[in-house]
């Protein structure tokens, strides 16, 4: 029986129309699944240019989005942030008494790389240095956000990771330490680093494999694995404590030029408090700051999160979205989010969010609900825009390598996904008729070592082919 069903779509006042797929597009899409590994779970549906639905394969079921999610938190981001202009939430260095604090407010892209152009912590530093030649304490200062460093759903094992990296509203070099492992003399040398203990275990062998551990409250890291004769690789692991080891970082970059530092490092954090115990208390003036950068605008920081599915920057626009009528919590940003939802029309048991990067397994969303948030947001005055942020097929980002040399390539505009057991794709593409797809394709529960991307771009490639 042909059933069609009406969703309103309230601040873009069109309509997403749901309709029986076409039986020979879905038989086709389908065949591409099945060659998906056993247990693979799909969610698809895809949406024409006016607004039917062509194909819908479990489109209610709830899937875990993994990075999907940073769709979310960027289209929030553009409905309630400035994104042109200078940003304002830029890192501030400011005397008190003799001592040197650093403040954080949300910038993602403070760098104290030694080619840094803009937003570089050196800036801040040379600011010090002329205005003084011994401070006390150099303090980190990230009490802007409530100290809530990882989002609830995270696997522990992957704090120590640069992509499950602390989340702090003081933010340096992407909260990540870069340490370099090679081959000297029949033994493996760690060099880059000494914010963290060392434990080196790695051995010169055949091939250049090297891991490491750390557990949660520990600086001390452990590498093992091996590195090949001759050879370096380079590990990227995350920082715990991001606003000391930003204050850190600006005490060694301090002495470099000549400013003596006769105290330690130290942090300032402002614990969370829920609302039930009475929310959070921020402190009176502080004195004014001595220097504050001037990051590039927003937008430009948006497309690093999309194109690159940068989490920590995801998370930190959750937070300063949080702050537009809240404390700049993870709850408040998520009540931003909802507030997107409900003015796209996607009903409230079609998703569930507990972060804004993704890496929360509790995180869920059924196909149909993202494609109704993407046919708002292209409506919206900014969507084109936004669609620009996404990674374009067989062309940047991380769809660089999927679709080239596809009819596809440079065709589709659409953010990735990657969790154990999880894989996503959602946003645009163009068919063969000329048409603007929109579309949003799951896959969960597919076993480890098995990836479901082939399915899943073959199924893309055929309905862009069919239609």
């Amino acid at each position: 029986m042909h059933r069609i069903s009406t969703i309103f779509i309230g601040v873009a006042g069109m309509m997403l129309t749901a309709a029986a797929p076409d039986p020979g597009i879905e038989a086709t899409v389908r065949a591409a699944l099945a060659k998906a590994p056993p247990g693979t779970r799909f969610g698809l549906v895809v949406s024409d240019a006016a607004g039917v639905e062509r194909v819908a394969i479990d489109p209610d079921g709830r899937y875990v989005p993994a990075s999907n999610t940073k769709i979310f938190t960027t289209l929030a981001a553009f409905a309630t942030l400035p994104v042109d202009g200078p940003d304002d939430a830029g890192t501030g260095v400011r005397i008190e008494g003799n001592d040197v604090v650093l403040v954080g407010a949300g910038d993602a892209r403070l760098s104290s790389a030694a080619d840094c152009r803009v937003d570089c912590l050196s800036t801040l530093a040379d600011a010090v240095a002329a205005r003084t030649r011994v401070v006390g304490d150099v303090i980190g200062d990230d009490s802007r956000f409530p100290d809530q460093r990882w989002s609830p759903g995270m696997g522990w094992n992957n704090m120590a990771g640069r992509y499950g990296t602390a989340t702090s509203a003081l933010t340096l070099d992407d909260n990540e330490v870069a340490l370099t492992v090679t081959a000297e003399g029949g033994r493996a040398v760690v060099s880059g680093s000494d914010y963290y203990r060392i434990d080196n275990r790695v051995r010169v062998g055949a091939a250049s494999d090297v891991g490491f551990d750390r557990m949660p409250g520990s600086d001390l890291l452990r590498l093992s694995g091996t590195v090949k004769p001759g050879g370096a690789t380079t590990v990227r692991v995350g920082v715990e404590d991001a606003a000391h080891f930003a204050a850190w970082t600006l005490a060694k970059v301090l002495r470099t030029k000549g400013v003596r530092v006769t105290g330690t490092v130290g942090v300032r954090h402002r614990p969370y408090r829920a609302a039930e115990d009475g929310g959070v208390v921020e402190g009176g003036t502080p004195p004014p700051m001595l220097a504050q950068l001037r990051p590039g605008p927003l937008v430009e920081d948006v497309a690093t999160t999309n194109k690159t599915s940068q989490n920590l920057h995801a998370e930190l626009l959750l937070r300063r979205i949080g702050r537009v009528r809240g404390t700049g919590s993870i709850a408040d940003g998520l009540q931003q989010v909802a507030g997107v939802m409900q003015a796209a029309g996607v009903p409230r048991t079609a998703w569930s969010l507990s972060d804004g990067s993704g890496m929360s397994t509790y995180n869920r969303v059924s196909p149909r609900a993202m494609v109704t948030l993407l046919r708002w947001a292209q409506a919206q005055p900014w969507g084109a825009r936004w669609v620009a942020t996404l990674p374009v097929g067989g062309v940047d980002g991380t769809l660089a390598r999927r679709f080239r040399d596809t009819p596809l390539a440079g065709r589709l505009h659409a953010k990735t996904g990657s969790l154990s057991g999880a894989s996503a794709l959602a946003g645009t593409m163009t068919a063969a008729s000329g048409q603007t797809l929109t579309f949003a394709i799951y896959a969960n529960d597919h076993p480890d070592g098995s990836p479901a991307t082939p399915a899943m771009d073959a199924a893309l490639l055929a309905v862009a082919a069919a239609l």
